[in-house]
């Protein structure tokens, strides 16, 4: 998830999984005391898209998650794939996969949820000339080049090719609720990826007219839309009578959007919202002591990085993201704005995934006498004012100054912020790579795969891939990972491709951080998913 933005026990397969714990605020038999029903009202920022072949942002996520249903969801407590809609999902080699789907599941419109549904959403996410953003995750799939073509002059005036074909090759509809994936190399965490909400189905109606699907979604999950989307308002969903599984807890889930985290915060404070999933970095020690039992904490996966825009001039050379890196002090910043909840961050993985190493960057120590080198030998900063780009209302403005100021006294860079863009806006300057200076963005794996905090965000030509930084030695250890047996056999071809980008630096490191999220005295049970994070369905409200 830009994504979602997991977490780690060895499951008896041979994935990696995430072992984090779901927390309940109130009696942990709950659910069972027929305590469901209500209506939640959840902290939000503007989502980006509401389709899931579209969204790769968590606002995004957080809505199409309670709307939508895969083939697999992830164990709350374990992060562990379970089937969902998915009868059963086998290879006899890792390549070829079998999927079938449990009967009589519907859309919110009466359509059925079958092989065609999921053919169908799978070859128009990964049809070039639909610019769906993920894309990305269909790449494994047999004939993705096929439905792919390269636009040969950027933002010239050239337009890009129509692509060979229209539909992956990979794909086979066995029946009506069996269908067959053939990717183009063996993959053994494939079953791990398709709970990923890219992999979710869509309606032939929202194939037919995405436009309108984004702003009035039509479902096949435990929610579906109360009227449509209100831009820059509201989002609310009501419990599906479609639905044939088992029922989300709340009557209503209400999605109430913030142009900014001091808002929301301000808004829950005055008893106008029962969940907020994160909160201001400068409220944390307020609210743990206002809110105490009803504040959720745990240390996260969640990756918060300085990206390099590698396509401008001024970032091309190794040696000055290195600088940079090396005159930043991250455990001070952590300290003074964050209250030292954080972790420095010392590699790309997250600690506690399978095959993670500590201290394995040598560039993010600070070294300012090394930095000074560094510059010297690229030849000097010649780009003139730094800007510091990151998105607004989330409270970044205070550590990515404090970044600047580190920058500037240790290497005599003068910078400057900009910080005005909102999220949506923000990921579409990203996605077009118009950043000019070095920008936030943060990330958590979207599966439960050593892989995902690797390939999604430098192999070449990713849809996350701000930075653009492309090495195809980095890409080739990722494909004799992606090919190895088991999970085991895959992480040295990945630690090795970790070295490269360690070198390379395509985005400095900042930290680890931890999940702060409060609830009100509204909130019975607040669960936590290992994945998913705040499952806003599976909460349940305290009744009157």
């Amino acid at each position: 998830m830009r994504g979602k933005f997991l977490k780690v026990a060895v499951a008896a397969t041979a994935t990696a999984m995430l072992a984090t714990a779901c927390s309940g605020g109130g009696d942990e038999d709950s659910s069972e005391s027929g305590q469901s029903g209500g209506e939640l009202r959840v902290y939000a920022s503007e989502p980006a898209f509401l389709l899931p072949s579209a969204a790769d942002d968590e606002p995004s996520l957080y809505v199409i998650r309670q709307l939508y249903r895969g083939l697999v969801k992830y164990n709350a407590e374990t992060g562990a794939p379970e089937n969902d809609l998915a009868e059963s999902v086998e290879s006899q080699d890792q390549k070829t996969w079998t999927i079938k789907i449990k009967d009589g599941y519907t859309f919110d419109n009466g359509e059925k949820v079958n092989a065609d549904s999921f053919i169908r959403s799978w070859n128009f996410a990964a049809y070039g000339p639909n610019a769906q953003n993920n894309a990305y995750f269909m790449k494994r799939i047999a004939g993705i080049k096929e439905v792919s073509s390269t636009d040969p002059d950027g933002e010239g005036p050239q337009k890009a090719p129509e692509p060979k074909a229209k539909e992956l090759s990979g794909l086979k509809k066995v029946d009506d609720l069996t269908f067959t994936v053939e990717l183009a190399e063996p993959f053994s965490g494939f079953p791990t990826t398709i709970g990923y909400p890219g992999f979710f189905p869509m309606a032939e109606a929202c194939i037919a007219d995405k436009d309108k699907c984004n702003e009035t979604p039509i479902g096949n999950g435990p929610y579906k839309i109360e009227g449509s989307w209100q831009h820059n308002v509201g989002i609310t969903v009501v419990r599906s009578d479609s639905w044939k599984g088992d029922p989300g807890k709340p009557d209503k889930i209400n999605y109430r959007i913030f142009a900014d985290v001091d808002a929301g915060y301000a808004a829950f404070q005055a008893g106008e919202l029962d969940v907020m999933y994160t909160l201001p970095p400068a409220r944390y020690k307020e609210a743990k002591a206002t809110y105490g039992d009803r504040m959720y904490e745990q240390p996260s996966d969640s990756f918060t990085y300085v990206g390099m825009p590698t396509y401008n001039p001024n970032f091309k050379d190794k040696r000055i993201r290195q600088a940079i890196s090396m005159v930043i002090d991250r455990q001070s910043i952590i300290d003074a704005v964050f209250n030292g909840r954080f972790t420095p961050a010392s590699g790309y993985v997250a600690p506690s995934f399978e095959g993670a190493r500590e201290n394995v960057c040598q560039y993010c120590k600070k070294d300012v006498e090394k930095a000074k080198q560094l510059l010297a030998e690229a030849g000097g900063w010649k780009g003139g004012k730094l800007t510091l780009w990151a998105n607004a209302g989330a409270g970044h403005d205070a550590w990515l100054q404090a970044v600047g100021d580190q920058i500037e006294a240790a290497l005599g860079i003068d910078y400057e912020l900009k910080v005005n863009l909102q999220f949506a806006e923000y990921l579409e300057t990203a996605d077009n790579k118009k950043f000019t200076g070095p920008f936030r963005l943060g990330w958590s794996a979207d599966y439960p795969f050593l892989e995902s905090y690797l390939a999604p965000l430098y192999s070449t030509g990713a849809d996350s891939n701000n930075s653009a930084y492309a090495n195809p030695e980095f890409d080739a250890l990722l494909a004799q990972g992606d090919a190895a047996n088991s999970i085991q056999e895959a992480i040295p071809f990945y630690q090795k491709a970790e070295d490269l980008i360690l070198e390379d630096l395509p985005v400095i490191p900042m930290w680890w951080g931890k999940v702060g999220a409060v609830y009100g005295e509204n909130v019975d049970k607040f669960v936590w998913n290992a994945v998913a994070d705040a499952d806003y369905g599976q909460m349940t409200m305290k009744q009157n």
